[in-house]
């Protein structure tokens, strides 16, 4: 394999920033251009890839640049379409690495970028979808050229507001939204998750504006979990492609990326510290350190009390401004209740105070894992109370706004939640 040039999107205007040479990942390294070195306010494409005239190593290289792409069965499916090895993360980027989380684009060297172009969707395509599992996604996004980080099926899609009409990106158009699938890995998912995101909505936690989106008529039959995404700003006067105004791409790493954390590592083990780890990120990088601390305090809380045992490093992210001067903690996303599930694990992916079972944890928990945070115990905890007394009515306000909608199955997850989740020791 030749090299990959590796682009970044600054001020709507695409920047090669630098190149990685290798044919294998054992070998892979990444390098910034002189050119972009040299220019002026240039800036790292990642925390942990900071600006340097050396190469970074095949592993630097690997963690970041692996930490675009697709998990689990989703990265399977697309290296049979791509005929590729699924260790071969440099292969599955040249197919997916058009339109990425974030700013980035990767394209070989030599290759012309596709042209941009929004095609729509029919109705039958939306439906299939919904209803043929990561299959479907894989084959999707790799025809798009689409890389989502994630397990679940999901691709990026663009949403015509005025039409309430799905297109496909091709080329190098960006996306809008996100969309998950309703069945892919549990029961409800869909349900589970956009009751979690209302509530902490009404909690005051920041979160992108999301919808269930189905197919047809008919909550029995597949649903889909759309959300608009935060890496995305429709500007004042946007260029037009194909009749529609095209947005510009925001940079974003997540937790893992930015700490130099393999993907595979995502949850935490014995001995690591990821909660000391993220607080310490945001006190030396983000544009605003205090808001920012507390705004990821209220998202740990919010995932014990709902019951979200999959808050992973990689489910936390940092967004950059236009002009990559500006770091501040991203929206809060892929929260659900894991508690529901008999199946899932009720250990946590980070620790709280030590502890990780959903059910040892506490507010003595909370109080030492603000200590190791390296935040005020005192103000820590009159947020988690004030937090948990508002937790039960933001939930009940937000099954009854999905029940006006149709949505029958809100009233008996919201039960479940607070039946499993961590709320269930503090009412």
């Amino acid at each position: 394999m030749g090299d990959l040039c590796v682009y970044i999107e600054i001020d709507g205007s695409r920047t090669r920033v630098g190149k990685i040479s290798g044919n294998r990942p054992e070998n892979a390294v990444f390098r910034y251009e002189p050119a972009y070195l040299n220019a002026y306010g240039s800036k790292a494409v990642s925390i942990s890839l900071p600006l340097q005239s050396e190469e970074f190593s095949p592993l630097r290289t690997k963690m970041f640049f692996e930490g675009l792409l697709p998990e689990g069965f989703t990265r399977r499916s697309v290296a049979q379409w791509l005929r590729a090895d699924e260790n071969d993360y440099l292969t599955i980027l040249a197919g997916l690495g058009k339109e990425c989380l974030g700013a980035i684009q990767i394209l070989a060297e030599g290759d012309t970028p596709p042209e941009p172009a929004y095609r729509k969707l029919t109705e039958k395509e939306v439906r299939d979808f919904a209803a043929e599992g990561a299959a479907a996604s894989a084959e999707l996004v790799t025809k798009a050229h689409l890389s989502l980080t994630g397990a679940s099926g999901k691709a990026g899609l663009y949403l015509d507001t005025k039409e309430g009409s799905w297109y496909l990106p091709e080329g190098t158009a960006p996306s809008t939204h996100i969309v998950k699938q309703s069945h892919v890995r549990l029961k409800d998912i869909v349900v589970n998750e956009q009751l979690c995101q209302l509530t902490a909505k009404h909690l005051g936690i920041r979160v992108p504006d999301s919808f269930i989106a189905e197919p047809q008529a008919g909550e029995s039959l597949p649903m889909l979990f759309a959300t608009g995404r935060y890496d995305r700003k429709m500007p004042d006067c946007p260029a037009v492609l194909s009749g529609h105004p095209v947005p510009l791409r925001l940079h974003q790493e997540d937790f893992a990326q930015a700490l130099g954390v393999p993907a595979a590592e995502k949850y935490e083990s014995p001995g690591r510290h990821y909660l000391h780890d993220m607080f310490t990120l945001l006190r030396m990088y983000s544009a605003d350190p205090v808001s920012d601390q507390l705004r990821l305090w209220d998202m740990i809380i919010f995932d014990h009390l709902v019951g979200n045992a999959d808050n992973h490093i990689k489910n936390f992210s940092l967004l950059y401004n236009e002009s990559l001067s500006g770091i501040r903690l991203a929206p809060a996303y892929d929260m659900v209740s894991t508690a529901v599930y008999e199946s899932q694990t009720r250990n946590m992916a980070m620790n709280i105070g030590g502890q990780y079972d959903l059910s040892s944890i506490g507010r003595a928990s909370f109080a030492a894992a603000a200590a190791e945070a390296g935040i005020g115990s005192r103000m820590a905890l009159q947020r988690f109370d004030r937090m948990a007394e508002a937790f039960v009515p933001a939930l009940e306000k937000a099954a009854d706004e999905l029940e006006k909608t149709g949505i029958s199955r809100a009233a008996e997850l919201k039960d479940e939640i607070l039946r499993f989740g961590g709320i269930a020791d503090l009412i």
